[in-house]
């Protein structure tokens, strides 16, 4: 049986690994695609993520099992992974803790308005007044997207006493289904934004959405670039229909320098550094794919398996 692993993976798992497994450590993203054409396991993460999508696409039919630390698809062609039967595991819970850190960090930057201290710092000036005036206490959240990160985002707002409502497609344990939520924007003070990238996630934040919000709401997104709808949200910070937005991904991703979101009044952008805000997290990932190897090789159930056609 034979794997394709990323050789910067090296250290931390070669001592790990089966004696008989054959194993072919990449470096660059044409050494996994001639690589995964005979290949029973794969483990092609790269950075930036389109070139998964490329990897993927060059494997062989032997192919049974892609292993990847990223916790959303949307880099994978999933339906190459289902034509292929294939398993797909992701690294779901790999970066939760720091995601939901991050998510926080943006709902207090906005609340004491962070951003524009650090820029009065930059230019020597000492504000008479400060310039962000949120208090979280008492405030009302809705996260949409109570999974793992998402409810851990709403653990952390629930000790600095907000109000935190979440979304799930089960409406489990009082939580709202995606057909109510929308329904309810105008009773949030911070709209977060934490749910996989699906067809079904697409724009979910529009024209129609952001008028819904109050003038007094920020817009926080730590899931992906495209679930929001860059022209109606520019155009909402713009017209102050809202009264900011928090983006960690944008899309598309590296966001091109003449895009309208770098300008647009009361933005921040944070280039998709949550998830990788830490040190554990290839760590962490590498042990987890000796876990499933373990499991895989024996037949036995495996963690983070997900679903190809539902696309998480």
């Amino acid at each position: 049986m034979k794997a394709v692993l990323p050789a910067l993976a090296r250290p931390l798992l070669e001592a790990r690994l089966p004696k008989n497994l054959d194993v072919a450590w990449f470096t660059t993203p044409d050494d996994a695609k001639a690589m995964i054409a005979d290949a029973d396991i794969a483990w092609v993460d790269f950075h930036p993520q389109g070139l998964i999508r490329d990897a993927v696409r060059a494997a062989g039919p032997k192919l049974k099992w892609v292993s990847t630390i990223y916790a959303g698809l949307d880099a994978f062609p999933l339906d190459v992974i289902r034509e292929k039967g294939a398993i797909l595991t992701n690294g779901s819970g790999l970066n939760a803790d720091t995601v939901a850190e991050y998510a926080l960090m943006g709902v207090l930057v906005a609340a004491k308005r962070f951003d524009q201290v650090v820029r009065a710092q930059d230019r020597r000036e000492w504000p008479k007044d400060a310039p962000g005036k949120l208090v979280l206490y008492g405030s009302r959240a809705l996260v949409v997207g109570y999974g793992t990160i998402g409810r851990m985002i709403g653990d952390r707002l629930t000790a600095f006493g907000v109000d935190v409502t979440g979304v799930t497609r089960s409406g489990r344990d009082g939580t709202l289904t995606p057909d109510a939520w929308a329904a309810r924007l105008g009773g949030f003070d911070w709209v977060i934004l934490a749910a996989p990238s699906t067809g079904a996630t697409k724009a979910v934040i529009g024209a129609e959405q952001l008028a819904a919000m109050k003038s007094t709401a920020w817009l926080i997104n730590i899931a992906r670039g495209d679930m929001i709808d860059d022209d109606a949200l520019v155009a909402a910070l713009h017209s102050g229909g809202i009264a900011g937005a928090f983006l960690d991904p944008t899309n598309p991703e590296p966001l091109p320098a003449d895009h309208p979101l770098w300008s647009a009044p009361n933005a921040m952008i944070t280039m998709h550094l949550s998830g990788r805000s830490q040190t554990t997290m290839f760590t962490r990932g590498a042990a987890l794919f000796v876990e499933n190897l373990t499991a895989f090789l024996a037949g036995q159930p495996m963690k983070n398996v997900t679903d190809a056609t539902a696309g998480y």
